[in-house]
């Protein structure tokens, strides 16, 4: 298996030269300073809405609504933290610092989107292994209903800080184990065969 010493990708950053990024408050800012400092309260001046075709929308004053599509800085690590607001053409137009700093309504849009994009199932229990060699059949439970999966390699089967695991199948489907310790005895001892 081998090591993850930085498990999630950088966030979203738009190039050299493009217009300076919102903060979640509405302030520009620059991205060095967006994270050596704090956020200030307050609501943010641009908002979230969906348009005609189910779009997420951001309107910000004096410019054009433009489709934006949220990013995880961190989607495994700090799942609710740093999330770009990325624009059609791949700019990053908005920043978010913290989930839970925005309105209810944005927050319940951005959940909603961000679900929809990200399908990573928590395995809860390991109920069955195949083989304790690989290629192995698994069925598991996991925080969307039972489910089986195909370990094809131990390489499929990623470290990532704070005891947790990231697993992909035969699919590509990636399932996330958060805590190899709070799994139950026998979950346990089929994962140590992996391992």
């Amino acid at each position: 298996m081998r090591p993850d010493p930085a498990p999630d990708p950088a966030p979203a950053h738009a190039g050299a030269g493009s217009a300076p990024s919102l903060r979640a408050d509405g302030r520009t800012a620059d991205r060095t300073v967006e994270h050596a400092g704090g956020r200030t309260p307050g609501r943010p001046d641009w908002s979230l809405a969906r348009d005609a075709f189910g779009r997420l929308m951001l309107s910000r004053p004096g410019q054009p609504d433009a489709p934006v599509t949220p990013v995880r800085g961190f989607p495994i690590t700090a799942p609710d933290e740093d999330i770009a607001l990325i624009g059609a053409q791949g700019l990053e137009l908005a920043w978010i610092e913290r989930l839970d700093a925005l309105p209810i309504e944005t927050r319940r849009l951005l959940d909603e989107e961000l679900s929809q994009r990200e399908f990573r199932p928590e395995i809860l229990r390991i109920r069955h292994a195949s083989t304790w060699a690989t290629p192995s059949h698994w069925e598991v439970d996991t925080d969307r209903g039972p489910a089986r999966l195909t370990l094809k390699a131990e390489e499929d089967i990623r470290r990532l800080p704070a005891s947790s695991l990231l697993i992909t199948d035969a699919h590509g489907v990636q399932f996330l184990v958060r805590d190899t310790a709070a799994l139950d005895k026998a979950s346990r001892r089929i994962l140590d065969h992996f391992l």
